[in-house]
């Protein structure tokens, strides 16, 4: 599902709001998931997952095309972690 999918499917289910504000409710929820990341805090949403940053080292890497060594500076990259509802909906038999 893409972000346009998730509103369309948000506007179908309550008529009494327009799309146009629907599209600005996602926005602003994916938008203060993404500042509260920035900087550098925990977003729990409970049953769905949590969103954290981990920090990644600096570190020799491997250019794959020449095996050349590369050097990989440090960055912080986005992780996802999901709760126990959304796993044991995924798993049920």
């Amino acid at each position: 599902m893409i972000r346009s999918e998730l509103v369309q499917k948000l506007a179908d289910e309550n008529p009494h709001l327009y799309q146009k504000d629907v599209e600005r409710i996602v926005n602003t929820i994916f938008d203060s998931i993404v500042e509260a990341m920035a900087r550098g805090d925990r977003v729990e949403l409970r049953g769905f997952g949590a969103f954290s940053v981990k920090k990644r080292d600096a570190r020799t890497g491997r250019n794959p095309r020449t095996g050349e060594s590369v050097e990989v500076e440090e960055k912080y990259v986005p992780f996802f972690k999901t709760g126990k509802l959304l796993r044991d909906r995924l798993n049920k038999e």
